[in-house]
Parts: structure tokens; sequence; C-alpha cells
């Protein structure tokens, strides 16, 4: 009986925030994203990732909240995600997910270098990382940056190895100023709570400066399953329970990177 009383709770739970997924983005100023339009300053934005399908698997609420509200958001790709052979087929497939997310082709850049290619044990030079990031931002007058955090949501060494060459541009980059933000990695049951860590995330932010913590609810989670099935090569069964359960379909914790 008590096991039937916690998994009716948990449903419930699910279905609430659900609901509360579909009836908009949270108004408290500490939980809402770029709530006064300043956060990024101006609009253009730079999405840096390491492989094709990391902007359908991570980042679609930060994605669906900016390009509804009038910002440039660019895609720099740091690989072809060429680790089984496929990465001509899946520069194609990344191709066909920004147009679900509403991002013009344009304004999507994947490399294909010797030094930055896909796979678990490639360490990624961070000063060419740096590089090909500070020729973006001169491309196209960036004011904001987005990607991992140091430890790349899975933990994988080119999530991690894309975190540390922004921080290097960062570093380096003396221009003018420039806002960065990294995505939260969360712990396993956070990471697998779905939309039920909607309510985790807006608690983990009200102890946080709204200036250095900002919580993104995706407007419109159909679309990241829309945007990952482009990813063709990639939609197989654990991706599809992955999206499914992924609180990272659901919202996105960004943290100022200092």
């Amino acid at each position: 009986m008590a096991w039937l009383i916690i998994i009716i709770s948990l449903i419930v739970l699910w279905v609430a925030s659900l609901c509360k997924i579909f009836r908009g983005s949270f108004h408290d100023a500490k939980a809402a994203f770029l709530n006064d339009g300043s956060v990024f300053g101006r609009r253009n934005v730079l999405l840096v990732i390491a492989h094709p399908d990391d902007e359908s698997m991570f980042f679609t609420p930060a994605i669906n909240y900016l390009t509804s509200r009038g910002h440039y958001l660019y895609i720099l790709c740091l690989s072809t995600g060429d680790a089984d052979g496929m990465g001509s087929i899946r520069k194609e497939e990344l191709s066909l997910a920004s147009t679900i997310l509403k991002i013009p082709h344009q304004q999507v850049k994947i490399l294909d270098h010797s030094d930055l290619q896909d796979g678990f044990g490639k360490v990624w030079d961070w000063n060419l990382i740096a590089g090909f990031v500070e020729d973006e931002i001169r491309a196209h007058a960036i004011d904001s940056i987005i990607t991992f955090d140091d430890y790349g949501v899975s933990g994988h060494c080119n999530h991690r190895d894309v975190h540390r060459g922004v921080q290097k541009l960062l570093h380096d980059f003396s221009e003018r100023p420039l806002k960065a933000w990294e995505l939260v990695s969360t712990s396993i049951f956070r990471k697998y709570s779905g939309p039920v860590d909607i309510w985790l995330s807006k608690l983990f932010a009200w102890f946080c400066e709204s200036r250095q913590l900002q919580c993104l609810l995706n407007e419109d989670p159909s679309k990241t399953y829309a945007a990952m099935a482009q990813h063709r090569s990639q939609w197989i069964w654990f991706r599809k329970l992955f999206v499914l359960f992924s609180s990272y379909t659901y919202v996105n914790t960004l943290k100022r990177i200092q």
C-alpha cells in the first residue's frame, strides 16, 4: 500500500510539473531568465558545443527561450561527431535540427579539425578552442556565450574541454566585456527526474544571486523531441529514454562564469 501511494504521488507530481511547463515560465525574479532583458545585454548569443546533437539533448530550453524573444543565436559545434565514422551524416542532422529549433543555417558552424575529433580519451587543445570561439565573437559581434560547465553534464571529456577552452578565451579576451554562462551539471537524481526538476531548480535559484544563476523553463518540450529525432543516427532507444526522463529537456540552469 505504501508503495502504491508513493507511485501515485510521483505520477501526480510529474503531471503537475508538466502542467507548470505548459502554463508558461517562472515569474519570480530569481527564477526567471532574462526577466528584464538585460542579462545578455544586446542580442547576439553564441552557443558552443562539442558534438552534433548536444544542442538538442541539453540546451533546448535556452535555445527556445532565446529564439522566441528575438535574440540572434549562433551555434559553434567544435566537431562533426565522427567517432563512428558518421561525421558527414551528423553534420546534416544538425542542420535539420537547427531548422526545427528556428536557427538559420548560416548561423550554425561545424568544425572538422584534426585536433578536435570526437571520442572518449581525445584531448582537445584549449588554446585552439579559444581561438575558434574568438573568431566567432569577432565575426558576429557576440555579447554572450553559453556552454557546458566543468563537468559537462555527462562527464564527457570533449564537453569538459569545451568549457576550459571558453574559460581560456574569457581570460585572454580584453577588447570588451563578455558574459558567459555554463550549463549546470546536476546529480544523477535530478538529471533523470524529468519535469520534476523544475521545482528543484527553482528552489536552488532562490538561494543564489539572480544575476549569477538563471533558470530557464522549456516552453515547448515537444520541440526538443522533434529536434533530437532529426539526429537519426543517434536516435536509438536509450537516447529516446534520456530525452523523455532528462531534466535538461525541461529546464536549463545557467550559472555565470566568473
